[in-house]
């Protein structure tokens, strides 16, 4: 293969494949567990706002996203990719949202760092509560 056209269309090739396979990931943002949690990007619901405690918050773990409700009636939402090293939070206790990996713990209020090696909070991400829906906007 040392012709130059033979290597063009090579390459061409394997970066046509590897635009295709990375395109496919993203889907039609339905999932096939029949649920409606599924990622907003449409103005679909997230959750109901009776799926979010006060003092807690649930994890969406395919969108990558907690919603916490800090005060009745209050709702936020965060990253759920811990700024420390990438791993997904994997639960809401006590007033914090706690990753598994290296123990870091953000303040479900303002995704600001409660302890661990975490440097910076959660980004805060984008929600809307229409009656008693959460949408991701």
């Amino acid at each position: 293969m040392t012709d130059s056209s033979t290597r063009r269309t090579v390459l061409v090739t394997g970066a046509a494949a590897a635009l295709a396979a990375g395109c496919s990931k993203y889907g039609d943002g339905n999932n096939s567990s029949g649920s409606s949690s599924v990622k907003a990007s449409g103005g679909q619901e997230l959750a109901k706002t009776s799926d979010i405690p006060v003092g807690g918050g649930k994890i969406f773990k395919d969108q990558k996203v907690v919603v916490t409700q800090p005060k009745k009636d209050e709702f936020k939402a965060f990253s759920a990719v811990c700024t420390h090293l990438g791993c997904t939070v994997n639960a809401v206790a006590n007033g914090t949202i706690d990753c598994p990996c290296h123990g870091s713990k953000y303040h479900i209020a303002d995704g600001s760092v409660a302890g661990g090696p975490a440097p910076k909070p959660l980004p805060a991400e984008q929600i809307t509560v229409e009656g008693n829906s959460i949408h991701l906007a």
